[in-house]
Parts: C-alpha cells; structure tokens; sequence
C-alpha cells in the first residue's frame, strides 16, 4: 500500500477552463424543461460556474484532508480513504458509492461517523471508515481490464480488509455500491458482520398473490420504479451495451460529462427544479471534475456492461436475488429512482434488523441528508450489538 496525495497538475486545470469557454452548445426546443434532457440555459450557467468560480483546489485540500492509499488488488490500482476513528473499540465499515459518484460523496459524513464525541453524539457509535473508489472511477483508474463485475469488486474489497488487518467489519453501500456490499459478504461471510443498503432494486415475480394487501404509498413506489425503467433508464441500456462509443464524447467535452452526470443529480434526488436544491452545487462539481480529471468516463461505464445482465433493462429478467442471510439494515429515501417495498427487499435481504424510512432526501443521502444517513449507519450499528 502507497500514501497517496490528490495533486492535479495546473495545465490540466487549465485545458478543463478552455475546453469549457469553446463549448459548442446544441440548440434546444422552446418550454421542455427537464423533459427531454438538461436543460441548455441551466447547463450553460453552471459549465460557466465550473469555468470562473468553482476552486478545485479547495476541493482537493477537502479530500487531501483524510488519508488517502492505493494498492494494487487482482491486478487492479485501488484507491481507498482510511480513516480510523480516536476511539480505540469502534466499529470498522467499508463504505462503497456507485455510479455516477465518488469518494466525495462521503465528505460530509467521515468526521460525525469518525468521531461522534466531537459532534454531540456517543462514542460508542464510532467506526473507523474505509472508503475505495470502484476500480476504474476516478483515483482508482483507468481500468484496462475486462471481467471486473460486482462479484470481483466484492472479493476485491474482502482482499482489501483483510491487508487492512479488519477481521469483523461492516459493508455499507448505495447504488452499485449496495451491491458491491452484498457481494462482499457473499464473498467474506465469516468477516461481515452486517450489511447496510441505501439502495435496493427490487420487485415482484409477477405472481399477483405478491400484490396483496400493499398500501397505496407501495403501490406509488412500484409504480415509481416502473417510470423508472420506461422513461429514465436510457443511460443504462446504452452503457449495458455500449459503453466504449458513449465514452468519446465524455471524454472529449466537459460539458458533455457534466450533463451526464447532473442529469442523475436531478432525477435521484428530490430536488424540484435544480439539482442543487438537493445537493451542494460545488460537491456536484467535485464529482464532475473527478471523472474528468481521471479521464475515468470510459473505464467507469464498463461496470454495467459486465453487469448488464442484472438490470432491469436486460433483454431477460433478471434472475431473483440470491438471499443474504446476515443482518440487513435499510434506509429508504422518498426521492430515490426507486425507494423499496419492504416484502420485497427481504427476498434478497431476508434478514432485516433496521428498516428506516424518511420524509426527505434521495438516491445519495449521504450528500442530501448526512445527519440522516449518519444517524441510520448508527443504528443499524446497534441493532447489530444487540444480536
């Protein structure tokens, strides 16, 4: 294992700037709004934010703040953060984001889980954090290797662990994270304790027995996946099959991969007009320059090619989940693409010991609601010393 230090060369900076002020923008049709894509007077606005007032550096000294390693992993370059806690017996939890975000997306969330007694909270409550990025997103990029599906990634992050000398940990993830996670204790079960999900994708069989008794607000939130996959899964169907042409655009335009990435940003979240509203505009652009920076929009995509036949967009349905007998904790979020229905959560998860559900935030609580999503990780933390 490496020390590592984020340190963007300035010429590159400065080729992100000019790249942006000779933008060749589209043209758009009048009144759509959101409706058919980012809109063109939001997106112009917001590149210009990223060209003249967005400071990376600051955002670098952000992540600088925490230590920060590489090691190599089944022949993979991994970068992790690692930050364990001044509590001696807290609690070790890897933590695993998805697509289209990074390690920043827990930035506002390390110290409170780190140090609880520094922010009002118990110190029994702390965790020392392992944090990687995905092979082939950002730091942990490019990747040049096929084959590296979830499965992989979870015996990766197994291997990871144990180099760190953690025998019991607890995984926790969301979006392809919540995956990686079960994954990992599939593949570690003897060493994870528990895991926790802010992300769960799951349905009926289509057995109309399944359909029994549900309220109306399950109803609303099946119907919300259904709207999902007809009308805003578009980006999953091309990165499942095409992932390298998609590539070239995001890797020659800046403002080609914002829009990508923002376009999630307000769809995921319960933001009502902009994606700001949900999260933090600069944190938005951390995430943004990151892949940009890495030159990881190509390698990061590859993921749902190898996972293409386990989304909901694949030519056949996916197979039921296997079931993960471990202590389960969920946290639901109104704004997600798809908040769960807890009967079928627990086909995949049939042993859930916190189940949490809130009136706000959405598919990347840890940006949205941090004292939510720090106060759920805590509990579901107790509930698993209560076992």
């Amino acid at each position: 294992m490496y020390p590592f230090r984020i340190e963007i060369p300035q010429d590159q900076l400065n080729d992100l700037n000019r790249r942006l002020a000779d933008t060749r923008w589209p043209d758009e049709q009048a009144d759509v709004g959101w409706s058919r894509g980012v809109p063109a007077g939001y997106l112009k606005e917001l590149a210009e934010y990223w060209r003249t007032s967005f400071d990376w550096r600051a955002a670098e000294a952000a992540l600088n703040k925490y230590p920060q390693y590489t090691t190599t992993l089944d022949g993979a370059t991994v970068h992790f953060l690692h930050v364990r806690s001044p509590e001696p017996d807290a609690t070790p939890m890897i933590m695993t984001h998805g697509w289209p975000s990074s390690v920043a997306e827990y930035l506002d969330v390390i110290e409170p889980l780190t140090n609880p007694r520094a922010h009002g909270g118990d110190p029994s409550d702390a965790f020392h954090l392992v944090i990687p990025s995905f092979p082939g997103y950002g730091f942990s990029g490019p990747l040049h290797e096929t084959g590296w599906n979830l499965f992989r990634i979870g015996a990766a992050w197994a291997e990871l662990m144990r180099e760190l000398g953690y025998e019991r940990y607890i995984a926790q993830g969301g979006d392809f994270g919540a995956f990686a996670s079960q994954a990992l204790a599939g593949t570690a079960f003897e060493h994870v304790q528990g895991v926790h999900v802010n992300f769960v994708f799951a349905g009926p069989s289509g057995d109309p027995s399944e359909m029994a008794g549900l309220s109306e607000q399950e109803l609303g939130r099946l119907g919300r996946a259904q709207h999902f996959v007809a009308d805003e899964s578009g980006y999953m169907k091309l990165l499942s099959t095409r992932p390298q042409t998609v590539a070239y655009a995001l890797t020659d335009s800046p403002v080609g991969q914002l829009a990508w990435i923002v376009e999630r940003f307000k769809e995921w979240t319960d933001a009502e007009k902009v994606p700001e509203e949900a999260i933090d505009r600069d944190r938005i652009l951390t995430i943004a320059s990151i892949y940009w920076l890495t030159g990881t929009a190509a390698s990061s995509a590859q993921l749902y090619y190898e996972v293409a036949d386990m989304l909901p967009v694949a030519p056949e349905p996916p197979a039921p989940p296997l079931a993960l007998p471990l202590p389960a904790g969920v946290s639901v979020f109104p704004g997600d693409l798809a908040p769960p229905v807890r009967r079928f959560a627990e086909v995949g998860l049939p042993n859930i010991v916190h189940w949490s559900e809130h009136d706000r935030g959405g598919h990347f609580p840890a940006m949205e609601e941090p004292d939510l999503f720090v106060g759920d990780l805590r509990g579901f933390a107790r509930a698993l010393r209560e076992q």
